[in-house]
């Protein structure tokens, strides 16, 4: 049985060094590499920004979620849905102004010191999130290989595989990747849940045997901690580079709303799925090696709960997706050092022969620093969202300002970049909560960083100078 396993995995890794390999080729230039020549079409943009978005975050945290609180865990899958109906809008005006990064936005928007904080809070949050879909690729490992493979073994291995994968041709490879992975865990995720539901007994059964909590709106949670959850997915999904790199990389305005539609159905569809097949997988196997690491459970389900060979597809699928998740966020910021501090303050005039070979380190130095913070990490909720706070509360409110207030000028985005990513980096610190009631200690960051960002971004931005017309030209506001 281990053999068909293995096997599917090592299938899975050909194909996407195969994907790769026939993009490196077509990577000549700077945006090649970068932004696919700016020629994605809408089908291939909606498998890619549904393979960056669904990761270990999802696969992994929101699956413990699920099977520790029940069908509640769904919080966090909506405020990512509410996002997306709002990016619908943002998505053509994005590509209209057809950059390269986040940064190239908040530099052309706000000033030089706006785009050097970007990228601070960039790498801090986007190298985070890679680092756990390492976590998770190397949890598979495990359990396919558990006399040969320790999980941290596995994380080195998928350390290795993801910057392979993500160096060789960039964008391009990564976006048509995503295609193969997108398609293949769609369509194994939604024949896997019927087949475990059937399993179990039906819903019926798993009412019977789960606190009726578990099928409740909050469930178990209060409403802040369901905003908690609610509210870092959705400012992520708003302001996520990952994502704004994809609709820079779109063949036209009209692409790039087309992918919006069929991501968000897409996100809906799956991230249900997800959250119903660990619900599930909870009255399946409630005690035993998953309960004790209840962020395996999809991937336990796999090997243990389904017909053998609908497993290894399944167990391929979760695996793929979590490598596609990593080739983006480890992409995004290595981006970022490139274009944002190489190019823009060392090397304007670079060929572009040096810019991708500069491209290609970034990746292996990024991922190195990824790994580390994989081997250092216990909770893949907890990572997740902490890198979500510290984008969400940084960057997303002055992301959105730049597309929807014209009044947002340098000073006032300064100011809130910097108060969100100190607020959430030291909120966990003992120095911040020895200072803290007992049940603020307990709260995430999430609140008091947005609140922190947003009041720099109004106030400061009320109490100085509005911007320039120049600033507001590139976004289409003068």
């Amino acid at each position: 049985m281990p053999y068909l396993y293995a096997g599917v995995l090592a299938v899975i890794v050909l194909t996407l060094l195969t994907v790769s390999l026939s993009r490196l080729s077509k990577t000549k230039t700077k945006a090649d590499y970068l932004v696919a020549g700016r020629s994605l079409p809408a089908f291939v943009l909606v498998f890619t920004l549904l393979s960056s978005w669904i990761g270990s975050g999802s696969l992994l945290g929101g699956a413990e979620n699920a099977y520790k609180h029940g069908m509640a865990a769904l919080w966090q899958g909506a405020g990512g849905w509410a996002g997306l109906l709002l990016i619908y809008f943002i998505a053509p005006r994005a590509r209209k102004f057809a950059q390269f990064t986040i940064p190239d936005l908040l530099e052309a928007r706000y000033s030089q010191t706006a785009r050097v904080l970007g990228v601070i809070a960039i790498l801090f949050t986007y190298t985070a999130i890679t680092s756990y879909q390492l976590i998770g690729g190397g949890d598979i490992l495990h359990l396919v290989f558990p006399n040969t493979i320790s999980a941290d073994l596995g994380k080195y291995l998928i350390a290795g595989f993801v910057i392979v994968f993500t160096a060789i041709a960039g964008m391009a490879s990564v976006a048509y990747m995503d295609v193969f992975i997108g398609i293949l865990a769609t369509v194994t995720l939604c024949v896997a849940l019927p087949f475990s539901l059937h399993d179990a007994g039906g819903w019926g059964a798993i009412h019977n045997v789960l606190p009726a909590t578990h099928f409740q709106i909050l469930g178990d949670f209060t409403f802040a901690r369901a905003m908690e959850l609610f509210l870092p997915t959705g400012l992520l999904m708003l302001g996520n580079q990952s994502m704004y790199q994809k609709f820079f990389s779109a063949k036209s305005q009209k692409a790039a709303s087309q992918a919006v539609v069929g991501w968000l159905i897409g996100t809906v569809i799956l991230e249900t799925i997800i959250v119903a097949l660990a619900v599930v997988a909870s009255a399946r196997f409630p005690t035993g090696e998953v309960h004790d690491r209840p962020r395996e459970i999809i991937a336990y389900t796999a090997l243990h709960g389904l017909p053998p060979f609908l497993g290894a597809l399944l167990m391929g699928a979760v695996f793929a997706k979590i490598i596609s998740t990593a080739n983006n966020y480890l992409f995004s910021p290595a981006t970022n050092l490139v274009n944002d501090v190489f190019i823009r303050y060392m090397a304007p005039d670079a060929s572009n022969k040096r810019i991708l070979l500069i491209s290609r380190l970034m990746v292996v130095f990024l991922g190195i620093w990824a790994l580390y913070q994989a081997l250092n990490t216990t909770s893949v909720l907890q990572k997740s969202l902490y890198a979500y706070t510290i984008y969400s509360a940084a960057l997303t409110p002055v992301i959105l300002a730049a597309f929807y207030w014209k009044r947002a000028n340098a000073p006032g985005a300064v100011a809130a970049i910097a108060a969100g990513t100190i607020v959430t980096v030291f909120w966990d610190t003992d120095i911040v909560k020895h200072h803290l009631t007992p049940n603020l200690a307990q709260r995430d960051a999430i609140f008091p960083a947005l609140i922190a960002a947003l009041l720099c971004l109004f106030v400061v931005s009320l109490v100085t100078k509005p911007p320039t017309k120049a600033q507001l030209e590139p976004l289409g506001e003068a």
